[in-house]
């Protein structure tokens, strides 16, 4: 049997999100206006295309004391006073919603109960909370804090110690990966017959987030093999200034370059099912920079340390203290080739190559001018944190959230080098793929892909499951 959840409370306080968070399902439907659930609604947790779990949407309470009056009086006479006052219900329409979401109680569901913790205690409260008391249904209750208010955190923590089996603050707008399995784990313990079913939903989360993250290998991987191994290229006519071809060039590189990115970022989106809204990046986020931007290079690139460590391993350039601002001149980007006597365009050094109109007493017209592959690891190790920093937005964008929503007392990341701290054996493997990927071999059976996306595996882990102050 499936272990199934109904998420219950007062209107407008959060159960939508707190299920559309947990069910990762942004097709729930979230609206400030109280009272839009009216029906029941069932959102199964699939994994490996089996159904392991199920959350059911509620309609708020309506009337708890009317409903909690009846119960108490039919208690002394029905054998189950639910199924007798749903039955007696039916034809009020006063009482629909009471009736609606006390349907999954009936079935055998185990309750959720939802709170806004940032307002003071209510009689209604209390009488919502005695209703599923009454139930006896495995039960563990949410305070899902809209505001970052804690006056009456403690009010509600000593009700909640009398009616729930167990409570839990949870920020539906904000709630990692981490805290999502924390709260199942929650679950599993407030009632011994769920302790299995429910072991098994965990231990099935943890496979399905391990294989996501492995395909988020994939997608980085695939993404710094097309970038570090594009090339585009120029012709120049003899006698042209080289410098407006260069400035051409090196905008459609940039232009590649973010397609390449963008489309590596929807990818990822789409496989922690951002479905329908899409996250949005803190406004002072480092992926609002260019590629190029020397703000970028400065705070995601490798550091002085690591430049010391790449000059000791040779065989690729590092771009220590380059200029990235002057089109990409200091990255080593561009290179010309004549038509002529073997390419000879490119042995002479200066700003309008082509005007050296002869060489060995032959035109020297028809010159290329290219830029890429990669020159600089610099670059692989720039895309790379962009990279981990859009995995790290990604996960932690609750589904709960919707678009525009900046939760009160949310931290907003600037940025962060996920590879400062990283030892030479890692700059080596990273060293390792740059080369055969801007040599156009970065496909995926080679070995040195394969260590690069072992490596990103262990750090899209650490990741994910951090408890440190990364929420956004």
């Amino acid at each position: 049997m499936v272990p199934e959840f109904a998420i219950i409370g007062h209107p407008n306080e959060g159960k939508s999100s707190v299920l559309s968070t947990l069910a990762e399902d942004d097709s729930v439907r979230v609206s400030p206006t109280p009272g839009e659930t009216r029906e029941c609604r069932v959102f199964p947790v699939v994994i490996d295309g089996r159904e392991v779990l199920r959350f059911t949407d509620t309609p708020g309470f309506q009337n708890p004391g009317r409903v909690l009056s009846e119960l108490k009086r039919l208690s002394g006479i029905a054998s189950d006073p639910f199924v007798t006052f749903r039955s007696a219900s039916a034809g009020d329409p006063e009482l629909h919603d009471d009736r609606e979401l006390l349907g999954p109680v009936v079935r055998g569901a185990g309750i959720i109960y939802v709170v806004d913790g940032s307002r003071p205690l209510r009689n209604v409260d209390r009488a919502e909370m005695e209703i599923l008391r009454i139930s006896a249904r495995p039960r563990l209750a949410i305070i899902n804090s809209k505001q970052a208010d804690e006056r009456h955190l403690e009010a509600w923590k000593n009700e909640f110690r009398q009616h729930f089996n167990s409570f839990r603050i949870f920020n539906a707008h904000r709630a990692t990966y981490a805290e999502r399995i924390l709260l199942l784990e929650a679950l599993q313990a407030i009632d011994q017959d769920w302790q299995q079913p429910l072991a098994e939903v965990i231990a099935a989360f943890r496979r399905d987030w391990a294989s996501r993250n492995q395909r988020c290998t994939e997608i980085i991987a695939d993404l710094l093999a097309a970038a570090l191994s594009l090339r585009l290229e120029g012709k120049l006519a003899a006698g042209d200034d080289e410098e407006p071809c260069r400035q051409r060039l090196f905008a459609d590189y940039q232009r590649q370059l973010a397609q390449l990115e963008n489309g590596a970022h929807r990818q990822i989106q789409t496989l922690f099912k951002h479905n329908i809204f899409r996250s949005q990046l803190p406004p002072h986020s480092l992926l609002h920079e260019e590629i190029f931007s020397a703000r970028s290079w400065q705070l995601l690139g490798l550091t002085r340390r690591q430049v010391v460590l790449v000059g000791g391993l040779g065989g690729a350039a590092i771009g220590a203290g380059i200029d990235v601002a002057a089109l990409g001149h200091g990255l080593g980007l561009f290179t010309l080739f004549g038509t002529l006597a073997g390419g000879a365009g490119a042995f002479f050094g200066g700003k309008n190559l082509s005007s050296r109109a002869r060489f060995l007493g032959q035109p020297l017209g028809g010159e290329s001018l290219q830029i890429g592959p990669a020159k600089s690891l610099d670059l692989l190790f720039v895309l790379l944190n962009r990279a981990l920093l859009f995995y790290r937005h990604t996960i932690n964008w609750a589904h709960g959230r919707r678009e525009g929503a900046t939760p009160e007392g949310v931290v907003l990341w600037a940025g962060e080098n996920f590879t400062h701290h990283w030892s030479a054996g890692k700059i080596r493997t990273c060293r390792d793929f740059f080369l055969l990927a801007s040599g156009g071999k970065g496909d995926e059976e080679s070995e040195e892909r394969q260590q690069l996306q072992t490596m990103l595996a262990d750090t899209l882990t650490e990741i994910s499951t951090s408890e440190g102050p990364h929420r956004q």
